[in-house]
């Protein structure tokens, strides 16, 4: 307790940096330009062509984060029964493109995906017909999927390799097949990962604006793209605030309803 100064310096960091910049977008998305209260800001976001971007919005955060349990899962399940060695160079090659800038990340799959990109280069020299795969919405996904899915490997992977491997061999020792030893015994255990990876997913794929912006060429418009818009275009800075006060509430019910199910923050025994 006597080195408590030593933590000052960051507590001044999160009031300058963190506090201040919420407690700025709050008092904007409550007032005018003039700085008078007002709830007008949030009215008019329930009109029905925001309602539609919000909806569109959580719509794809939802699959892409489905998408990412699905592929997630069992990649981390993988790499846990692995040795360490070959452990570690599996998640570093793993990893290694998330040390590449997002927008470089990004604008990759536009080489891969456009008119003229790799895959409708191999396709037309096969003989068949290039295909539309940029600028919709499965461009999208497939983006969101790509640059999120190290979000839910990793926090699976760190509670698979804690788990008791003696718990599994008492559940093979008394009879249970091999389903049954990952439904009761393993996927409950690595709930607490699934629950995190769910939560990393999910809030960035909600507010992302850069791959919608690049893989749907501006006409897929997600709420990440409304405050963009508003801050840097329409200088609406209130409406903006206002938007990212109640894209924050969406996350935190979010986190809220998923914290229901994370019982056990270690994975170290049943629940």
């Amino acid at each position: 307790m006597k080195l408590k100064w030593i933590s000052y310096p960051y507590v001044f960091w999160m009031i300058l940096f963190i506090v201040i910049p919420l407690m700025l977008v709050l008092v904007f998305s409550f007032t005018t330009g003039n700085l008078s209260f007002t709830l007008e800001n949030f009215q008019k976001f329930f009109q029905p062509l925001y309602l539609k971007v919000l909806g569109k919005s959580v719509d794809l955060a939802l699959k892409s984060t489905l998408a990412c349990l699905i592929l997630g899962y069992p990649i981390a399940m993988i790499i846990s029964k692995e040795s360490i060695k070959k452990r570690n160079a599996m998640i570093l090659l793993f990893v290694l493109p998330m040390w590449m800038n997002f927008l470089l990340r990004t604008y990759a799959w536009m080489t891969l995906l456009g008119k003229n990109g790799v895959i409708n280069f191999l396709l037309t020299k096969m003989g068949f017909e290039p295909l539309n795969l940029l600028y919709n919405d499965s461009a999208v996904l497939m983006g969101m999927i790509y640059n999120f899915l190290p979000f839910m490997v990793l926090p699976i992977y760190s509670v698979l390799i804690k788990i008791d491997k003696s718990l599994i061999e008492a559940a093979e020792d008394l009879g249970a097949s091999k389903l049954e030893v990952f439904s009761k015994v393993i996927f409950p255990l690595s709930l607490p990962g699934v629950i995190s990876g769910i939560t990393m997913v999910f809030m960035p794929a909600l507010s992302t604006f850069v791959i919608s912006r690049l893989l749907g060429g501006g006409q897929y418009y997600l709420i990440g793209n409304l405050v963009e818009q508003q801050f840097l275009l329409a200088g609406d800075w209130n409406f903006g605030s206002a938007i990212s006060i109640i894209m924050m509430i969406f996350i935190l019910i979010a986190m809220i309803i998923t914290s229901k199910f994370d019982k056990d923050k270690e994975g170290g025994g049943l629940w």
